[in-house]
């Protein structure tokens, strides 16, 4: 073996980072009695073992001379073995660095890897031999990047992406297709600013691994929401250089004129159950890495554990991987899975969490876009509205409602205009703007919006549950037939309400969310919980249809519109504190008649028109928005004082004739009036 000469270095910055002299180490463990650095050669054989030889506030750092860039490394700690006490420390047991730039390979779980046998003693048998290395990697920001994008948030229109899935069908070079590459490429470019979208919210890339009952059924984590690290990219959709490439994917999009926004897992680990894996955070820092009580582990995720982001070093290194994610890859903000989390104390949500008050007051991560998903499974892990302002929510009171409006369901009409004008019941008025809810119809987790109009039951079975998985309550509609069909009149159907959540979507107050694929009718076979098939289930097809064209061309009018008539996305009312200092514009909500909606006609459960114009404080823009869902024919006078009416858009069952609207069947239809 090599001799290493080695000094105290420095406790920041955590992680590998390499000096004039060498490489600086600091690992945060602070109930370890003594970590070991373990250097690999290429083929990951272990050349050295090392002893940290500083720790200061829970800190090990050291020095070693005469390493550089690319070398492989890990972590073993030693300390007290007694899973009573949450302390899982064993020296067979090869760690990754939390702050490692870049792993040797992708995770993948062995039972090898597990720090307790199933009778609780340690687990002898070295794991070196199955865990990925670290790689000591100096990453800086790309020298050429593009500006960020300015994006005023009432012109924010999100799209969800899925790296491989949106480019592995694309018309592109081999080499490209399912990669950070093939997203820029020029046939995903020119598709992506034909839609008229701001903002890539792109899925989790992060390396990842797939749990241990998807790799004993064949099948992958798709998705990506298992993380195994917080700053490593996800190699499985680069060609060659994942970080480069993830930088580069960043900066095109960017130079497109997009913002990005990159969907991030902090809430757990791909370590799974207390007797699964011990590759990293457990193995270094159980008690403290993850949440605990009454000695057992806490699984407010669903996933086998839960990030405790209320202790001071978990709360540092979420924050020290958003910074590199923004100052080093070049992202522009954040989507937050299962946020409730991160906003938990000791196991309570509040607002004033110290994770949420660190990135609200970091003036990086302050300036960045910040979208929450507001629950998760624990004890009032229900918190939709009650983030602190800084933060976009996603809204699935509005995700229901308006499912449920375009079935047909009685009793809607409150709340279907509530959830038009922002959901101020949630998102209330004078505390925060409408733009704060986060408007979606369909997410990755659940149907595209083609099998929301085409299933009623989920169909699930390649997902090897027995179709116990997945949402069962799907607020679905399939207009007389399950899956697919010849039939003209269903298939008119199916697209002609998939144009109405669109419409709708694109006319609520709030910030609107697209399901990449969407806009293509892709279709998943009606499955509704996809996590794990990477296949033609997910990856989006690009062949040319008819409904493909009238669903893009329905997206790109509809943001034109929405960009030039702001009013439509927030609107200032005179009873919202929060708008005092403008001038206030105007609404007023129509019955069928045209005239203004009465008490009974608020009441009636089975309403089925629904019209309100908007007026700008100004006057110069009176709107008249008009939603109808009932497939009989039905006309409707003008708006008084429309002298003249410049229709905007409309769905292809309605049209104006004199001085009437016709509604053939169900319908949107936006108009100028002047």
């Amino acid at each position: 073996m090599d001799t290493y000469t080695v000094n105290h270095g420095q406790p920041f910055p955590l992680g590998a980072s390499v000096t004039d002299k060498g490489v600086n180490f600091a690992v945060t463990s602070e109930d370890a009695t003594e970590l070991l650095l373990c250097l690999f050669d290429e083929q990951d054989n272990e050349i050295e073992r090392l002893p940290f030889i500083a720790k200061e506030r829970g800190i090990w750092h050291m020095e070693v001379l005469g390493i550089t860039e690319n070398q492989r490394y890990g972590l073993r700690a030693k300390g007290p073995f007694d899973p009573s006490q949450q302390q899982l420390f064993n020296e067979h047991k090869l760690l990754i660095d939390p702050y490692a730039k870049a792993l040797s390979e992708k995770l993948v779980w062995h039972a090898d890897q597990a720090a307790l046998t199933v009778e609780g003693d340690p687990h002898l048998t070295d794991s070196a031999y199955c865990v990925p290395k670290s790689i000591v990697k100096t990453v800086a920001p790309t020298s050429q990047r593009p500006a960020r994008v300015n994006v005023e948030p009432p012109h924010r229109a999100i799209y969800e992406l899925h790296v491989k899935g949106f480019s592995q069908q694309l018309p592109i070079d081999e080499a490209l297709k399912g990669t950070y590459l093939g997203v820029i490429s020029d046939p995903g470019i020119a598709h992506l600013r034909a839609l008229g979208i701001t903002t890539i919210q792109l899925m989790p890339c992060f390396s990842f691994a797939n749990e241990r009952h998807l790799q004993e059924l064949n099948l992958k984590n798709y998705w990506g929401y298992n993380p195994i690290s917080f700053f490593a990219v996800e190699t499985s959709y680069a060609h060659q250089d994942a970080i480069a490439e993830f930088q580069a994917m960043v900066d095109g999009l960017r130079h497109a004129g997009f913002e990005v926004i990159l969907d991030v897992v902090y809430n757990h680990t791909a370590e799974s159950e207390l007797n699964q894996s011990s590759v990293c955070y457990r193995g270094l820092d159980n008690a403290h890495y993850y949440r605990h009580a009454d000695g057992e582990y806490l699984n407010y995720t669903g996933c086998g554990n839960c990030f405790d982001t209320y202790h001071s070093a978990s709360i540092r290194l979420i924050c020290d991987s958003m910074r590199y994610w923004v100052e080093v890859m070049g992202v522009d903000g954040f989507r937050f899975d299962l946020g409730v989390d991160m906003g938990r104390t000791d196991h309570d949500f509040s607002p004033k969490a110290p994770l949420l008050q660190a990135i609200l007051q970091d003036p990086i991560l302050s300036n960045s876009c910040l979208v929450m998903e507001p629950w998760d499974i624990g004890p009032d892990g229900y918190q939709v509205g009650q983030f602190p302002r800084g933060f976009l929510e996603c809204n699935d009171q509005y995700r229901d409602t308006i499912r449920r409006f375009w079935r047909g369901d009685e009793g809607l009409t409150p709340v279907f205009a509530t959830r038009l004008m922002g959901s101020r019941d949630y998102f209330h008025k004078g505390r925060r703007s409408a733009l704060h809810s986060v408007n979606y119809i369909t997410y990755h987790d659940g149907y595209t919006l083609n099998d929301l109009v085409s299933y009623h039951r989920r169909h699930n079975l390649a997902n090897m549950e027995n179709n116990r998985d997945g949402h069962g309550d799907n607020i679905s509609q399939n207009f007389g037939q399950e899956g697919p069909t010849d039939n003209a009149d269903i298939q008119s159907k199916r697209l002609n309400q998939q144009l109405c959540f669109i419409a709708t979507l694109l006319l609520s107050q709030g910030t609107p969310h697209f399901l990449g694929g969407d806009e293509l009718s892709h279709s998943q076979q009606g499955n509704n919980n996809a996590y794990c098939q990477d296949n033609e289930i997910t990856w989006l097809s690009w062949q040319e249809s008819s409904a493909r064209n009238a669903l893009q061309e329905a997206i790109s009018s509809l943001m034109t519109i929405r960009k030039a008539y702001p009013i439509l996305a927030e609107v200032y009312l005179e009873d919202d504190p929060l708008y005092q200092h403008l001038e206030p514009d105007h609404i007023e909500w129509l019955n069928q008649f045209s005239q203004p909606m009465s008490e009974h006609d608020w009441a009636e459960s089975e309403r089925d028109y629904l019209a309100l114009t908007l007026t700008s404080a100004d006057l110069s823009n009176r709107l008249w928005l008009v939603f109808y869902r009932e497939d009989h024919p039905l006309n409707v006078p003008l708006p008084s004082n429309a002298s003249t009416l410049d229709v905007l858009y409309q769905t292809p069952g309605m049209s104006i004739e004199k001085d009437a609207l016709v509604c053939e069947y169900r319908g949107v239809l936006l108009a100028k009036l002047v």
